[in-house]
């Protein structure tokens, strides 16, 4: 290792701390006052199940509960893989998750914004094999924006009252 690397190695901490930088989960970081601060909209599909277990998962189950999350979700699923004979074998499933954050007390919006991503999964084979596929994927992406959604939450932490 030369000693260029090493200094950096060593000095790298000291100027994040210098321009402000806290961990996030650190105690008093601002992701500390998103857990178990959030409700999750009650889930009415299979995906939003998927989504709110998640962000519950990573934020923790409310107990002191200061903010109320609401989202929307939207899903398609596109064919990608195409036989000659027309036959789909691949699909992409797109999902898209609008959230809203709104502090519990004041009814304000505090913080919102939109994520998307997607998951393929194959169709060759049996329709149950075909189905289970497409159920999987549709868990994974759920999990996918919540993470998503847990990111953007955390990066706009700091500015939560």
């Amino acid at each position: 290792m030369s000693s260029y690397s090493r200094r950096f190695v060593l000095f790298a901490p000291l100027a994040l701390v210098a321009c402000g930088f806290t961990p996030a989960y650190a105690p008093g970081g601002g992701a500390d006052k998103l857990l178990g601060t959030i409700w999750v909209q009650d889930p009415t599909t299979k995906a939003g199940f998927d989504l709110v277990e998640r962000l519950e998962e990573r934020l923790g189950r409310p107990e002191d509960i200061r903010y109320d999350l609401g989202y929307t979700i939207t899903t398609e699923a596109v064919g990608v893989g195409i036989t000659t004979e027309n036959q789909i074998t691949r699909f992409n499933l797109k999902g898209v998750v609008d959230w809203t954050l709104t502090e519990r007390a004041s009814g304000v919006k505090v913080a919102s914004g939109r994520v998307q991503n997607f998951t393929a999964y194959s169709a060759t084979g049996s329709t149950i094999a075909g189905l289970a596929a497409e159920e999987d994927a549709a868990f994974r992406l759920m999990r996918i924006l919540a993470d998503q959604i847990v990111a953007r939450l955390i990066a706009v932490s700091a500015q939560l009252p």
